[in-house]
């Protein structure tokens, strides 16, 4: 199955910037979309909640004005998060204010929904889901999400703890429509590798805090920069659900990494799970395990360019392998 045209004939990479809690703002997904890959941002990013509408009407009108100015260039449509979860007192308020706007595409987190993609449907927007396994990816469908993002072992944030070697494949096996893959990916190789695999698309997070855009403390910028995949730990003890974190910022809060308690899973919640001076997201900080590639804090111009180079060099390396071992087989068959 195609693409549809919203994923397909406006991007320079294959890459959604996937939304970063308390991270993603305005100022990064306008540079992301620019750039020229989807950029995205959680509605509860908005506070208070009538921002969202300020938010939205900024992104659009600042990417409207760039088309008319870069008619050769044209930015990539951006994307809004909606926590579809019961403990979200904002969702009817945020679907009805992106529906205003008409945002291009809607991700959906932690639950589906029919009335959500249904009203993103009555626009002709795309709704992309969420899933960290096939029991939830098969339920996002049967309620008519168009797409799934696999969120594969490695990511940053909220988690599943497949392969996605297993987890896309597994999804292939039934599904032909869009998928965007999910865990690790900040490099160019990994975006080719995610297309190898069967994605259509990358979904790059961690990559994007340490950006200038972003509204992440420096310290939490140069902690990512220092780090390295071996520097994550997985734990649900924060959210109750599983998630990928920093190590030295679960050490800088008094907690032992090696050690750490098991949350009740039932009373999901976006606090502290327990600890009362240490808190997800603000002082636990989320990130997934590719980011040994990021070498220095960068704008999300210069960091979709770096991305841009090394997709396309991975691509040559790949043809040239290619040519070389079709060559070996045909001089075997003389």
């Amino acid at each position: 199955m195609a693409l549809p045209p919203v994923l397909r004939d406006r991007l320079r990479l294959p890459v959604i910037g996937s939304p970063l809690f308390i991270i993603s703002n305005p100022d990064l997904v306008i540079a992301q979309c620019k750039a020229g890959i989807v950029g995205s941002f959680p509605a509860l990013n908005a506070r208070p909640a009538s921002m969202l509408d300020e938010w939205l009407h900024r992104i659009t009108e600042e990417l409207a004005a760039w088309d008319r100015d870069h008619p050769q260039t044209p930015a990539a449509p951006f994307a809004v998060n909606h926590i579809v979860h019961k403990s979200s007192d904002r969702l009817e308020h945020d679907v009805e204010t992106t529906t205003k706007w008409k945002a291009p595409i809607i991700i959906t987190s932690l639950g589906a929904q029919e009335p959500v993609n249904a009203a993103v449907h009555s626009y002709g927007g795309v709704v992309l889901h969420d899933v960290i396994n096939d029991r939830f990816a098969r339920k996002a469908i049967e309620k008519g999400a168009d797409g799934l993002i696999a969120v594969a072992a490695g990511a940053g944030g909220h988690a599943g703890g497949l392969s996605p070697f297993a987890l896309v494949q597994g999804l292939r096996e039934w599904f032909d429509g869009p998928i965007a893959l999910s865990g690790s990916i900040a490099h160019g190789r990994a975006i080719l590798g995610a297309q190898a695999m069967g994605a259509d698309l990358a979904y790059v997070g961690s990559a994007f805090i340490a950006t200038r855009e972003a509204n992440a403390e420096p310290a939490y910028q140069e902690m990512i920069v220092a780090s390295s995949g071996e520097d994550i730990t997985y734990t649900n003890l924060f959210t109750g659900v599983h998630g990928n974190y920093l190590t030295p910022s679960i050490v800088a809060a008094g907690l032992d990494p090696a050690n750490l308690p098991v949350s009740d899973a039932s009373k999901m919640n976006f606090g502290s799970g327990g600890n009362q001076k240490a808190k997800a997201w603000r002082d636990i900080w989320g990130c997934g395990q590719g980011i040994g590639s990021v070498k220095s804090v960068l704008s999300a111009a210069e960091l979709v360019a770096r991305l841009s180079d090394e997709y396309e060099e991975a691509k040559s390396a790949l043809a040239a392998k290619t040519a070389l071992t079709t060559g070996r087989v045909l001089l075997a068959a003389e």
